[in-house]
């Protein structure tokens, strides 16, 4: 059992490395690929995922592999697009796994739901990060969206679609890597939240700047 703890642990540090000095702060769009991809298992469909997936690594290995950003989704889920009255339909898991192309949110809903299906107990949420905003081909664009989760009393986040296969961690408070994140992105953070749906109907646990941490 030591010895494969001992495993477990190595194999998490792996994927959890520094961040990267530098970050286009014009897009979500991936910066690189995670080397801890490489080991991706690919089973034939989402339901024969869950049941042979069994850790944050294993799902962390296939986004790394397989997920596509979709920029002219991006642009349709905009700020300027959502006031208008435009809304997508943010893709299911199981219609992901099969078509992994999406932005951000997309890519946090596959995380969130696949991780509380086969591993509860790292109590997967939704971080939503709002940036100051930014506007691109006339559109506004600020939030992005991760997912964070708990180990060993520990906070880790992964599911980026700036970073895939990138686990980052570990961090004392989300707070903490709000404020790495920050610097990493190279974009002010107006506000954070932590979620537990993608829905706009949840409102809860805002975190601005100038207040203290919520956990």
């Amino acid at each position: 059992m030591g010895t494969l703890l001992v495993l477990a642990a190595a194999a998490l540090l792996g994927a959890c490395a520094a961040l990267p000095e530098r970050a286009d702060p014009l897009s979500n769009a991936p910066e690189a690929r995670s080397q801890s991809a490489a080991g991706f298992v690919a089973p034939p469909s989402y339901s024969a995922a869950l049941q042979t997936w069994r850790r944050v690594e294993d799902v962390n290995a296939w986004i790394g592999a397989r997920f596509e950003y979709d920029r002219a989704r991006a642009l349709q889920l905009s700020e300027t697009q959502r006031n208008q009255g435009s809304r997508l339909p943010i893709h299911p898991a199981a219609t992901f796994y099969e078509t992994p192309q999406g932005v951000c949110v997309d890519l946090s809903r596959f995380a969130v739901e696949t991780l509380r299906a086969i591993d509860p107990q790292a109590q997967p949420s939704y971080v939503m990060i709002e940036f100051e905003p930014i506007s691109i081909a006339g559109q506004t664009l600020r939030r992005h969206w991760i997912v964070g989760f708990e180990r060993d009393g520990q906070h880790y986040f992964f599911a980026d679609s700036k970073r895939p296969g990138h686990i980052a961690g570990p961090y004392p408070s989300t707070r903490a890597f709000i404020d790495d994140y920050a610097r990493y992105r190279g974009r002010p953070v107006v506000a954070f939240r932590e979620l537990d749906s993608f829905e706009r109907k949840v409102r809860v646990m805002a975190v601005r700047q100038d207040r203290a941490p919520s956990r």
